[in-house]
């Protein structure tokens, strides 16, 4: 019966309109999320090593958002985004650690087909608004070095608020077309995805039908929404770099590049990989090799961007002190 429904959906005619009618007549109603390894005790390291990064994870970006939020001298537009940044990368790994820690640990590992969509869809979102969220973070260093002596006035509370919100509606209602999409494909079996989340191109590689139609339109919203984003950042930063080169004061040219570093670290590991496993069409899907690198954005990038800002940011290490060493928080303006 697969063989038949597959010769059927191959056809380019079929292919189209079952794309564009969302017809989900699917025989696959769970998938079996394969993980890392079979082995047990693999597992089990695994399972440690997964959960000291979650709780790390969840730990730093929680107590960026804690200092933020508590401190009044943080209260500027550039600790704004770096704490809206916090809760993104906290929502980001929840939605994917928490499940491969309990497949790690239990026999079972499977998925509901509406469990697989959801995670699926809430991970893109999340994706999504993390890479408009840099551009705006780019934005916010580029009045901050070019237009310093009316920072404030530019970025006020109200437009802080809406290019925030925006980026977050960018994120879920882009994410909502290509996840509609790819949940619409026939899967008529096999239910083994070969990754340890329900990720676009692993889930689709299983579909039973040509999905060249759905590659051009994912290819179409990818650069859409990577290479935009990347080209509007890059832009930025050649003015920053413009402007930097005009200070005459060594210390100055030293301190204005010490505020975009963190930034420009933190955008390269999150782009980097991203844009490998998204922009690349599925006849070249490396399953292992993809698992591997997805790492690098689903685990390392949000452990590592509370540590890349507070290891380089005087204000949030003396927050820190204060508040370990004297148990009070400081008193200044309020934003």
């Amino acid at each position: 019966m697969c063989q038949v429904a597959q010769r059927i959906m191959d056809s380019p005619t079929a292919s189209t309109v079952w794309m564009i009618l969302g017809w989900n007549q699917s025989w696959v109603s769970e998938f079996i999320l394969l993980g890392f390894s079979r082995e047990p005790m693999t597992n089990s390291i695994l399972f440690i090593a997964f959960l000291l990064i979650y709780l790390s994870t969840l730990l730093g970006n929680g107590l960026i958002i804690m200092l933020v939020c508590l401190d009044t001298q943080l209260h500027t537009p550039m600790y704004f985004f770096l704490c809206t940044l916090s809760l993104f990368d906290m929502s980001y790994v929840t939605t994917t650690m928490p499940q491969m820690l309990v497949h790690l640990l239990s026999q079972s590992q499977t998925i509901s087909f509406a469990g697989c969509w959801l995670q699926m869809y809430v991970f893109g979102a999340l994706g999504i608004t993390e890479c408009t969220f840099f551009v705006v973070m780019a934005y916010d260093r580029y009045v901050a070095i070019c237009y310093p002596l009316h920072y404030t006035v530019i970025l006020n509370w109200g437009l802080c608020i809406r290019l925030a919100a925006g980026s977050w509606i960018c994120g879920f209602s882009s994410s909502l077309l290509n996840t509609f999409f790819t949940m619409s494909l026939p899967y008529c079996g096999p239910n083994r995805v070969n990754h340890y989340l329900c990720e676009g191109p692993s889930v689709r590689s299983l579909a039973c039908m040509d999905t060249h139609l759905l590659e051009m339109v994912d290819l179409v919203l990818s650069i859409i929404l990577v290479i935009i984003p990347i080209s509007l950042i890059v832009a930025s930063y050649i003015h920053i770099a413009k402007a930097i080169l005009k200070i005459k004061s060594t210390q100055g040219r030293c301190k204005a590049f010490s505020t975009c570093a963190s930034h420009l670290t933190v955008v390269t590991l999150f782009y980097l990989p991203a844009t490998y496993i998204y922009m690349k069409p599925n006849s070249k899907y490396s399953p292992e090799q993809d698992k591997q690198i997805s790492l690098f954005y689903t685990a390392f990038t949000p452990l590592l961007n509370p540590m890349v800002y507070s290891l380089r940011n005087k204000d949030i290490k003396r927050a820190f002190l204060k508040v370990m060493i004297y148990g009070r928080w400081t008193s200044g303006p309020r934003w």
